[in-house]
């Protein structure tokens, strides 16, 4: 009788238990999933003809001071550009004289690279035929949180294309999600003339008139020696890898030695720009692409890895990493405290000269990017 109590009340027992443990085990959380990255696509399309070559010489100076606008978006977006040029005569008759430089890509060295390869020469300029190339060749994000832009800048009418109607080829590109800008180089009421505000208006963009060549203001400052010195500082924190390594490390010193021939301040905006966050080395540099969530170091053939590298340890790989990490990481929060010095002065220097950048390329851009990434829900830090 004695046993048939115990085996009556371990019985209950149990079943207690189980009761109580079953809805813990019903509540268990599971991971929370990281929020997607807000994406931007931004397509810039430049007009090379004869007389176009201070807008050219505008896009080198400022691309940098582009980037760190967006930088300053929160979320931060991830960010791609492509790059076109129309209108010169030693292009292809039978493409409309169009020619991708650049697919959309992360890799904003190759951009910089491609930007500084362009020359003005004669031309049609068939702005129809760009936006419609732009549309269809590249591979756009389709994401619907994905902000899709194109600028494109020329001092033609808009309306010459006679193959492909302005107004249907904007209508395609706004069926498409892509925001269509549009820049006339010249007087703002010969623009209007010539088709680019209506244009803008058929693709849900914004139109702008700049003066090319007077445009672009560059301020001199105390603080871009020491920003180009660490500028050449971060450079050595990137582990180039793979097929791709060699070659981008290389062309990272090519295109701050092309910034750097410019000026100092567009070194200065270049340093900026490696700082921000939006300068994405993953296809060749290890320590961006030990920032993606499918990274496994023990992935990487031997003979991808630096010759330094080959025969350190698992672990010793991973250490080796997150020191060049943060390095960069110390690097780039002492670019951004000089930036922030720089910008102040540039600021107080415009106000003081009476200077205004409101007709340059980069200022008609900027203003575009921000107000179209702020109907999209995304924050700029004052």
């Amino acid at each position: 009788m004695k046993n048939a109590i115990v085996i009556t009340v371990l019985t209950f027992t149990i079943a207690a238990v189980l009761l109580c443990s079953a809805p813990v085990q019903a509540k268990s959380i599971a991971p929370v999933p990281e929020k997607p990255s807000r994406r931007v696509d931004l397509v810039i399309c430049l007009d090379t003809s004869g007389s176009m070559s201070g807008l050219i010489q505008s896009a080198k100076q400022k691309l940098w001071a582009v980037v760190n606008e967006l930088a300053t978006a929160r979320p931060r977006p991830v960010l791609r550009v492509a790059l076109y040029h129309y209108g010169n005569d030693g292009l292809k008759a039978e493409n409309g004289w169009v020619k991708q430089l650049c697919p959309l890509t992360d890799d904003l060295d190759k951009v910089y690279e491609n930007l500084f390869k362009l020359t003005t020469n004669g031309g049609t300029e068939l702005v129809a035929r760009v936006m419609r190339a732009a549309t269809e060749e590249l591979k756009w994000d389709k994401s619907k949180n994905t902000l899709r832009m194109m600028f494109i800048a020329g001092n033609e009418a808009a309306t010459q294309d006679k193959v492909h109607k302005l107004r249907d080829t904007c209508k395609a590109a706004a069926t498409a999600g892509i925001i269509v800008n549009t820049i006339h180089c010249g007087p703002e009421a010969t623009g209007r003339r010539g088709g680019w505000a209506d244009a803008a208006a058929w693709a849900d963009g914004q139109y702008a008139a700049i003066d090319h060549d007077r445009g672009t203001v560059v301020i001199n400052t105390p603080h871009d020696k020491k920003l180009a010195e660490l500028s050449s500082k971060i450079n050595s924190t990137y582990i180039g890898y793979g097929r791709a390594g060699k070659a981008g490390l290389a062309n990272q010193l090519t295109q701050d030695s092309n910034a750097s021939g410019l000026n100092a301040p567009a070194a200065a905006q270049r340093a900026s720009a490696k700082a921000g966050g939006l300068y994405n080395a993953a296809g060749w540099d290890l320590v961006d692409a030990s920032k993606k969530k499918d990274f496994d170091i023990t992935k990487i053939k031997k003979e991808d890895l630096p010759e330094s590298m080959r025969k350190m340890t698992d672990d010793e790989k991973k250490a080796h990493i997150a020191k060049q990490s943060a390095s960069r990481v110390a690097i780039q929060k002492e670019i951004m405290e000089l930036t922030k010095k720089r910008d102040a002065y540039v600021k107080a220097e415009m106000a003081r000269k009476g200077l205004d950048e409101k007709t340059s390329f980069d200022a008609a851009l900027r203003k575009m990017v921000r107000v179209q990434a702020e109907k999209q829900n995304f924050k700029f830090e004052k």
